[in-house]
């Protein structure tokens, strides 16, 4: 006989009631499914509806987190265009704390000409708010910066506790991926932590050591996620977090390139490292 097996399950609950065989049938009780099918059956469920759950949980999760994930850029009114978008930063504290790469923060401003650093909101070139900032905290080891604003503060995320992280578990993070050539939407990305590795990338050869990473070399080793997850320029600084609580346990800060930098865009690796969230915790109580 040629039995075919269909089956379209809500919960693992409901798995025994929602078999059937074409030609025949099962018995919903557990105690009457072949051993052989009901194993892999019930763990494909449960699996399929943890899947499902963790789904759910994002889709609720993204409406929290993105009013607090804004850009950060600079302002030059006498510049075409006046703001420049130059990474994803998201609020913390008191909401009126950004937290963003050190990296994406411009070595010097044209003070002169009172170009200022601010975040970025909006949602295109044509139509962006920008709000000064002022930078009052710099961790460079951790490619971490700490922004302040005034006035009125946005909505914080929560930041994880130490240790909320293992490998293996399905991460999202929020941000702007191409900056505002995409327009200033947010977006998001699925991640899975895939390993927690030191710092420093490992070389084949000393000639591939680059001043960057010889320095981090000198430096006390710290750990670093390592994402399957693709990130593009723009998101560095974006939160990376639990799909189910949003709580931030990382910072996007660079992704592995196979070529040149230009093929970030258009051979994306599909490799994204991101900075532990304690590292945040220590640079926001030096900066107070």
């Amino acid at each position: 006989m040629n039995q075919k097996m269909y089956f379209n399950v809500a919960s693992a609950k409901e798995a025994t009631q929602l078999i059937s065989i074409q030609n025949g049938s099962l018995s919903s009780h557990p105690r009457d499914l072949p051993l052989r099918l009901a194993a892999p059956l019930l763990a494909w469920l449960l699996s399929a509806g943890m899947s499902q759950a963790v789904a759910q949980d994002l889709t609720r999760t993204v409406v929290r987190i993105k009013p607090s994930v804004i850009g950060v850029g600079t302002m030059l009114k006498t510049r075409q265009p006046a703001v420049v978008f130059v990474g994803t930063g998201f609020a913390v504290g008191d909401g009126l704390s950004i937290i963003t790469n050190a990296h994406v923060i411009p070595d010097k401003l044209d003070a002169g000409r009172t170009e200022e650093l601010g975040i970025v909101t909006g949602s295109g070139a044509d139509s962006v708010s920008f709000r000064p900032a002022r930078l009052v905290g710099l961790d460079r080891e951790h490619d971490l910066a700490h922004l302040r604003l005034s006035g009125t503060p946005l909505a914080p995320l929560a930041l994880a506790e130490e240790g909320a992280v293992a490998e293996g578990q399905d991460l999202a993070f929020t941000g702007y991926p191409l900056g505002m050539r995409l327009g200033l939407h947010a977006a998001t990305h699925r991640a899975l932590l895939a390993a927690i590795t030191p710092v420093v990338r490992p070389s084949l050869s000393s000639r591939q050591l680059d001043a960057r990473a010889i320095t981090q070399l000198q430096r006390r080793p710290f750990a670093i996620y390592q994402l399957d997850g693709t990130a593009y320029p723009g998101n560095s600084g974006s939160p990376l977090y639990d799909p189910a609580s949003g709580a931030v346990v990382g910072v996007i800060n660079m992704v592995f390139l196979k070529g040149l930098k230009e093929s970030a865009v258009t051979n994306p690796s599909g490799i994204t490292y991101a900075i532990p969230v304690r590292h945040v915790r220590e640079l926001l109580q030096r900066s107070q």
